[in-house]
């Protein structure tokens, strides 16, 4: 694969360090010539890619190295996929992984529903530790929800309520 300043000069400031004698680091750093040497360097062997692997689409090819043990898949995988559509400047690309996030983890309750296994949410939210560690915040934490949940459902009952 052939890196030339060429092929990626539609890329806003691409290469902008690649000229030693425009190094944006001077006069705070004081390099010598054979620094200079090290600004071109041949690619590492590629990590073979096994899996689906998200990449943002302001990166002209994959890196080295990359992660392969959960690749994307059912609703949060699709709705990863559409982020990855967009700059990772944009609110689309972040907020739809935020909920790929949320999504993600409601998809996993299920699949151990679906082997057979009950899961721990207490424990695997770390409210154990949290209980014998720092109850008094654990404490704050759950009034607060209580207050926020009873909230809500005094809420909803009145609008019953105004609407009979």
């Amino acid at each position: 694969m052939e890196n030339t300043p060429q092929k990626y000069a539609h890329i806003k400031g691409w290469g902008i360090d690649a000229d030693p004698k425009n190094d944006p680091t001077y006069p705070m750093k004081r390099r010598t010539n054979g620094e200079h040497e090290g600004y071109t360097w041949e690619r590492p062997t590629l990590q073979p890619q096994t899996v689906e692997v998200l990449h943002s689409n302001e990166r002209p090819d994959m890196t080295a190295v990359f992660g392969t043990s959960s690749p994307p898949s059912g609703l949060s995988g699709m709705i990863r996929r559409f982020a990855f559509n967009y700059s990772e400047n944009s609110y689309l690309h972040w907020l739809p992984l935020l909920l790929a996030d949320r999504v993600n983890v409601v998809e996993g309750i299920i699949e151990d529903f679906t082997q057979g296994k009950v899961p721990n949410i207490f424990e695997e939210k770390g409210y154990v530790a949290e209980w014998k560690h720092n109850r008094t915040s654990l404490l704050t934490k759950m009034a607060i929800a209580a207050a926020i949940t009873a909230g809500a459902v005094m809420l909803l009952v009145r609008k019953d309520e105004d609407d009979d």
